[in-house]
């Protein structure tokens, strides 16, 4: 969908992403998130239109979990407020047709995921069909797994090439402070065939927020916005059977409908957790060797379950911000082998 009023990403934040915080709530993880990205803009809470959260109530255990998050944003006076069970970047999506509207200027998105207290391979298993794939319990990496041999099947990548996307994500990592690995990182020992332990994303809790704001307001707030210029969201069938787990045509249709192809991008932030997935998003997204892709680390360095990738969409404007990118794409997904695809392109104003 291409915007009928400019909105930008004009403040991006996120914590430092660890392997297990248990000495912190949800609450007490996501607070210094939100006081950082509000402080960025000089807002308070009281000045933002609508707010709308990302999270999922399985990784808690709990129905309705979200609602405890809400003390971090302060819900009185009453706010006007909405949540998503999905990563952060859909809150986004919803946030961003919500300002298209007029109904409001500014717009709070954050996410967060606390993965470490279960198995996040077991709990992901509930995303599949629950009647013929999900009572077999095929965990996400053995998901995962199967497409990476279904490419080396194909002749589209071999292990050598993912190991290449493992080093260079990690070692693009090295200058990413709120990264959970950084740098040298081995490759280890197979986890499910074909992938290695470096071919997967750690395992880990964080949050992230961005606020967005429409026209004239986002130039107020922030000196070089990063306007979202085009963004669309598509899903690949349920079962995956049915799926050629070598190519995502939905990618490739949220891009086109995004506007990614009109125009060279110089950035991509891919939400690729396992590193034969960037190949079949690289193919999709006709992502040439000049693009610079995840050069945070990507979900390689950090992998917040329901904030990775919203923080996809943070690293991509960020980039805008400094001056360090003039027309970036942002990715993020969720469900098993790339189904459900999210697509963004962000630009500064012209120079």
């Amino acid at each position: 969908m291409r915007p009928i009023r400019d909105i930008a990403v004009v403040a991006f934040a996120q914590s430092d992403h660890r392997r297990t915080s248990d000495e912190l709530s949800e609450v007490e993880m996501l607070l210094p998130v939100l006081h950082e990205v509000l402080d960025r803009t000089g807002l308070k809470a009281g000045d933002i239109g609508f707010t709308c959260s990302g999270s999922t109530d399985y990784l808690a255990g709990r129905a309705f979990s979200f609602t405890m998050a809400l003390d971090g944003v302060g819900a009185w006076p009453p706010i006007s407020e909405s949540h998503v069970e999905m990563d952060g970047a859909w809150a986004l999506y919803e946030a961003w047709t919500k300002l298209l509207t007029g109904d409001a200027d500014t717009a709070l998105v954050y996410s967060y995921g606390k993965s470490s207290p279960g198995s996040v391979r077991d709990v992901l298993t509930r995303q599949l069909d629950p009647y013929y794939v999900a009572p077999l319990w095929p965990d996400s990496v053995a998901l995962a797994a199967l497409q990476a041999r279904a490419l080396m099947d194909a002749g589209e990548t071999d292990e050598p090439e993912l190991a290449t996307v493992a080093a260079r994500s990690r070692a693009s990592a090295a200058t990413n402070p709120h990264a959970q690995l950084r740098g040298s990182v081995p490759h280890g020992d197979y986890l499910v065939r074909p992938l290695r332990t470096g071919d997967c994303p750690p395992i880990g809790d964080g949050a992230a927020a961005v606020i967005l704001a429409a026209g004239d307001r986002a130039r107020e707030l922030c000196e070089h916005p990063a306007w979202i210029r085009g963004i669309d969201h598509r899903i690949e069938a349920h079962s995956l059977g049915v799926r050629d787990l070598t190519d995502s045509p939905s990618t490739r249709l949220a891009a086109e409908r995004a506007g990614v192809f009109d125009r060279p991008v110089d950035t991509a932030e891919l939400h690729a957790p396992f590193t034969s997935q960037e190949i079949v998003l690289r193919k999709a997204l006709r992502l040439g060797d000049d693009v610079r892709v995840n050069p945070s680390g990507g979900a390689l360095a950090a992998n917040p379950i329901m904030a990775a990738g919203l923080i996809r969409v943070g690293e991509a404007a960020a980039r805008v911000h400094r001056g360090e990118s003039d027309r970036a794409l942002a990715h993020a997904t969720s469900g098993p082998c790339l189904q459900q695809n999210l697509v963004a392109v962000l630009e500064g104003d012209a120079r």
